[in-house]
């Protein structure tokens, strides 16, 4: 794999990327780094902090999937027809060859309830086999892994921001992992449309 220019936290740093140029990320969700190409020492940023260059520079990186069975994905998804609106969101879940898909209407409020609901929704499907497993969470919303873990003031939404920084206080096994929508991510895109699906026919899907 060769080594592409990105940047972390606004500076231009060198990234291991995939025959596509995407970050190629570990179990962890963390890619490999250096600050100079001829550099020797390594870092190993979260994927979810690096950023392409070129189009604005202000993008994330698109994602690269492992191929490990190690650990459990949880893919989510958050939609609203209008803003505030109609709610539903998406979840798929991928663990040691089995998947999982779950949508569910949750009634009028913004989308931003609805992305921070849908990576509740997640933890909740794996939490009784996570079992100390790396869990990692691609949503495509910024707002949700700003205020979950990049320690965004909650200005709005306190007591659901609350409740799940609660469930994720403690838990090193999971890693938030941001994703570009509608990119044709095929997960990504399945929850959009589990998501939509719920708000559609008012119910479970």
């Amino acid at each position: 794999m060769a080594w592409s220019r990105m940047r972390f936290k606004g500076e231009p740093v060198w990234v291991r990327v995939d025959d596509q140029g995407r970050p190629a990320l570990d179990d962890d969700g963390r890619a490999e780094m250096k600050y100079r190409e001829a550099d020797s020492k390594v870092y190993r940023p979260a994927g979810a902090n690096l950023v392409s260059i070129g189009g604005g520079g202000d993008e994330p990186a698109p994602v690269a999937r492992t191929s490990s069975s190690d650990g459990i994905d949880i893919w989510t998804d958050g939609a609203c027809s209008g803003n505030p609106g109609p709610m539903g969101i998406g979840v798929v879940v991928t663990a040691a060859g089995k998947r999982r898909e779950h949508g569910e209407f949750l009634g009028d409020g913004t989308n931003n309830i609805a992305e921070l609901v849908a990576i509740q929704r997640g933890l909740e499907l794996v939490e009784p086999d996570a079992a100390g497993q790396p869990v990692r969470i691609y949503t495509d919303s910024s707002y949700a892994i700003g205020v979950l873990s990049k320690g965004w003031k909650a200005k709005a939404n306190q007591e659901l921001i609350a409740r799940m920084r609660k469930m994720l206080a403690g838990r090193t096994n999971v890693t938030l992992v941001k994703v570009r929508g509608h990119a044709g991510v095929p997960e990504n895109e399945r929850c959009d449309e589990l998501a939509r699906e719920a708000i559609v026919k008012r119910g479970i899907v």
